[in-house]
């Protein structure tokens, strides 16, 4: 995975929505990049690309990464959509076998195994153009509620002469036609309003955690929450939070998730991270654990169970310490501010504090949690 050992590429594609929109395929149902579409966005040949791939091949294992297309799915996509796969050598070829699909999962597993600053580039502006895309989806998809009658009624707008030649005996299929003509234009101003708002809307939406490596630009950031009475980016305050421990960080938390995890990518080598946690519903999994402790093994994380006597979320710092710091969350980290409006307030009560050592110690008694 040396990525110094790679051919220099010169013509990387420039990636935003429109062109992203071009390389996504429907393939068995589902949307789908093709490798060689990939390999040009990072700047691979072909095969060096799925080469990659192969070396990492646990992280593509399942359908739901990547598959290879069967002759038949090559040669219907050849017709149906605007291009042509190449024979012979350099990217776009494909003599000796037929492209690999990669979808969305995969692709954002790909961020995690193509490395380089041309990589973090061109995964930073897939994950834009991604989520405009699907901003734009959630956007539009209450304009009509057939995507087929939108879709059949602009071809139809664009063959209006051929359908004004139409025999009479046609009247009522024209009357059909006409009243989608109808449909569409009420629509219109409404479509070309989400087209022009395409470039700029940016939303929080559900998908891979790996999006969680790539801070968004400034002016697309919305996501804010209260600290201390004062709005402050929701990410930051806790990556802020966590940073401050020198020798311990508790987390009290039952709904966590990846995104948990990696907040926690700014904490001091060797400040040892425990979890207090009955996961509830699930969302992080044993795989997630071990990935994060590949990518960050100076941070030793434990998972302990709350045995249900905690409702409140809560942050603790170098705990037992005279430097020892509580802070009360309104929400779950990786929900924060993405819903409402929520804060984090730092508990100076010693009242409270000596409460809160008598749960944590009674919750440091409990069973490990198992991550499935």
């Amino acid at each position: 995975m040396d990525e110094q050992k790679k051919p220099e590429i010169t013509e990387i594609a420039i990636v935003d929505e429109h062109t992203i929109r071009d390389k996504i395929y429907i393939v068995r149902g589902v949307e789908v990049m093709l490798d060689f579409e990939l390999a040009e966005i990072y700047g691979y040949e072909t095969k060096n690309f799925n080469r990659q791939v192969k070396n990492n091949a646990a992280k593509f294992e399942g359908d739901d990464f990547m598959f290879q297309l069967t002759n038949e799915e090559t040669a219907e996509l050849s017709r149906c959509k605007n291009f042509t796969l190449k024979r012979g050598t350099g990217r776009g070829s494909n003599l000796k076998y037929n492209p690999y699909a990669f979808t969305e999962q995969g692709v954002y597993m790909l961020m995690t195994v193509l490395r380089g600053e041309l990589a973090t580039r061109q995964s930073r502006a897939i994950v834009i153009a991604l989520k405009a895309l699907k901003d734009y989806v959630n956007e539009t998809q209450g304009l009509l509620t057939q995507r087929d009658l939108l879709r059949l009624s602009i071809q139809t707008a664009e063959n209006t002469n051929a359908i004004k030649s139409m025999s009479l005996k046609m009247a009522d299929q024209q009357k059909i036609i006409s009243d989608q003509q109808k449909l569409l234009l009420e629509h219109d101003e409404k479509l070309v309003d989400a087209f022009d708002r395409f470039d700029e809307t940016v939303k929080k939406s559900e998908i891979s955690p790996v999006m969680l490596q790539f801070e968004l630009p400034e002016n697309k950031q919305k996501e804010y929450l209260l600290r201390d009475g004062h709005p402050a980016k929701a990410d930051a305050t806790y990556i802020d939070i966590y940073s401050k421990a020198t020798k311990t960080v508790y987390i009290i938390d039952n709904y966590i998730s990846i995104k948990t995890l990696h907040l926690l990518q700014d904490v001091k080598s060797g400040v040892a991270v425990t979890v207090f946690s009955d996961n509830l519903r699930n969302n992080l999994h044993r795989n997630d654990k071990s990935d994060f402790q590949v990518e960050f093994p100076n941070i030793p994380i434990d998972f302990i169970t709350t045995g249900g006597i905690m409702h409140d979320r809560f942050i603790v710092l170098d705990y037992g310490t005279a430097d020892e710091r509580f802070y009360h969350c309104g929400a779950s980290s990786k929900d924060a501010a993405t819903k409402l409006t929520t804060a984090i307030m730092e508990i100076t009560s010693q009242d409270m504090k000596t409460q809160m050592h008598a749960l944590i110690d009674q919750m440091k008694r409990n069973p490990q949690l198992i991550l499935r």
